[in-house]
């Protein structure tokens, strides 16, 4: 069994949380363009360093040490080489996602992240590069490595099993679903998401089958109903649990405003299942982590031996 865990979204969510915290740090950038290393005839400017280490302090709250930096720099560079060389070269739309993703996370708009960096001295195009280099290295370890970093079933029950725990799966539910969302373009007045709102109550009042959903919603304008997807207890919040306990299978779930219009979901199927415990999911992950740090270190390792760097001024 392969874990997929979202590696490269852990530091992010991080990175999210404690710039949505901080409040001091200020001063405007001083645009030194003085070459302080050169990674495959890739230049590494002082302000290059200097807006990585107000970044890093700014989601640490610790000054880094210069060297930490470049070294951080170096390594971003030669993780983006890699990826070109593999056709792994995430879009303008891609970091823009992400970027716009962690506004959402902090509660902010993408433009208030913007402006919160910059009174503090740092450019977006700082955070948006460290993403960059995030989304590359991730996609690259896990698309080369794969079958190294398969986690075995019988590796994960003996570590459960050493910590004295013999259950390894417990009872829980099976969800089986479609999303189904009523287009409300950006800039729509109040009074046209309202009316909106009473079409998705109607639909819900229509509707008594995925069948009849989908037959409904593939042929209505500005409405659009997503493949159906499974899930079980472990992988959704206890809220939307609750609400898929109280919905009816067949029905629809009572219409929510988000980002891309009114969203509801069709229950299509709901039955029992078992699922792994939490101290087994916990383990899976750990075990995960410690083979994808270990791989992507030894992969960077052998990256930097093969590079070119070259010290300008240090």
């Amino acid at each position: 069994m392969t874990t997929r865990l979202p590696v490269f979204r852990l530091p992010l969510l991080v990175l999210g949380a404690v710039l949505a915290a901080v409040l001091v740090l200020a001063g405007a950038p001083a645009r030194a363009q003085n070459i302080v290393v050169m990674v495959n005839g890739d230049p590494i400017t002082d302000f290059d360093i200097e807006q990585r280490s107000k970044l890093e302090q700014l989601t640490t709250q610790k000054t880094p040490g210069r060297q930490d930096v470049i070294n951080v720099l170096i390594d971003d560079k030669i993780k983006l080489k890699e990826g070109k060389k593999y056709g792994v070269d995430p879009g303008a739309s891609d970091i823009g996602q992400s970027y716009d993703g962690m506004a959402q996370r902090m509660r902010i708009s993408p433009d208030q992240l913007t402006k919160s960096l910059e009174s503090k001295g740092v450019r977006p195009e700082t955070l948006k590069n460290r993403m960059r280099s995030e989304m590359v290295w991730t996609s690259l370890v896990r698309g080369r490595f794969k079958e190294k970093l398969i986690v075995g079933e019988k590796d994960v029950a003996d570590k459960v099993r050493e910590g004295g725990e013999e259950k390894l799966q417990v009872e829980g539910t099976e969800y089986k679903m479609q999303p189904i969302v009523l287009i409300v373009p950006r800039g729509s007045s109040a009074a046209f998401q309202e009316t909106r709102l009473k079409e998705a109550e109607q639909y819900r009042s229509r509707v008594g089958s995925c069948e009849e959903a989908n037959s409904l919603f593939r042929s209505t304008p500005n409405a659009t109903i997503r493949d159906s997807v499974t899930k079980t207890t472990a992988d959704l919040p206890e809220a939307l649990r609750k609400v898929l306990d109280d919905t009816a299978i067949g029905h629809l779930t009572a219409p929510e405003v988000t980002k891309s219009g009114i969203e509801m979901v069709v229950l299509c199927s709901r039955k029992p299942t078992t699922i792994d415990t939490p101290k087994k999911r916990e383990i899976r992950e750990k075990m995960y982590t410690e083979k994808y740090e270990k791989t992507q270190r030894a992969y960077l390792d052998e990256l930097r031996k093969a590079a070119m760097i070259e010290y300008r001024n240090h």
